[in-house]
């Protein structure tokens, strides 16, 4: 039988329990899951059967996490892949440097296990959206906040005329302020419209990923501005 690509989940973590947990739990969710414990393990099962995402523990035995992701964003044949780092480490710089090497999305142990299966299906719908969406032809139609443009049709985003690489979640993001430009969006208003998810998923989540969005934006950080005690809004231009 030959299985949707989309639905290969490749976890790289040495917890045998959670492990088992994950395989269980993906399995019933409609995935075909498969867990690994180390970077060697994982290099040797993405090359094998790429995955449409990879969940990916920080502290691995022999290989830090960051450097797997880092190491997998730098292989061609691994760079569209969806990568969540799954860590007990949740401060802001564990965080940031994830982004800044090419992760998708975090989630921070202790976790739900619903929360998990909801946010990775949320990134293969992400990634798959834009592999489709970057084939497409360009139509010319562009929203734009001074020198930012964004193709919504590729989903791609310019600065000053020069393309700008976003990881989806990110062009997700700009892609909604410029849509809805006069729309203040509340934290749980976005993890609804951009993550596809609710509930209990903590909002500093959003928060986390607008800094990330900003520090990408460079000049144009400013477009997205905080509304006190409420979320974040496109400022006027």
């Amino acid at each position: 039988m030959t299985l949707d690509p989309n639905s290969r989940i490749l976890l790289v973590d040495d917890e045998v329990d959670l492990q088992k947990l994950f395989l269980f739990n993906f399995r019933e969710a409609g995935f075909d899951p498969e867990a690994v414990g180390t970077a060697k393990e994982a290099f040797e099962a993405a090359a094998r059967q790429r995955p449409a995402v990879v969940v990916l523990d920080l502290m691995l035995p022999d290989l830090s996490g960051t450097e797997v992701c880092r190491r997998m964003r730098a292989d061609p044949a691994l760079s569209d892949v969806g990568i969540l780092m799954l860590t007990a480490r949740g401060d802001e710089y564990d965080r940031i440097l994830g982004f800044e090497l090419g992760a998708d999305d975090y989630v921070v142990k202790p976790f739900s296990v619903r929360e998990l299966v909801l946010r990775v299906r949320a990134l293969v719908r992400r990634v798959s959206e834009r592999t489709v969406a970057r084939r497409a032809p360009d139509t010319g139609v562009r929203l734009r906040w001074r020198g930012l443009e964004v193709d919504t049709v590729r989903q791609r985003v310019y600065v000053d005329g020069a393309e700008l690489s976003l990881r989806p979640l990110e062009y997700k993001l700009i892609a909604i302020f410029l849509e809805n430009a006069q729309r203040t969006f509340t934290r749980r208003d976005l993890l609804e419209e951009v993550w596809g998810m609710s509930g209990s998923t903590p909002s500093r989540t959003v928060d986390t990923h607008v800094r990330r969005l900003r520090e990408r934006l460079g000049a144009y950080g400013d477009a997205v501005e905080t509304v006190h005690s409420v979320g974040y809004r496109l400022r006027t231009p």
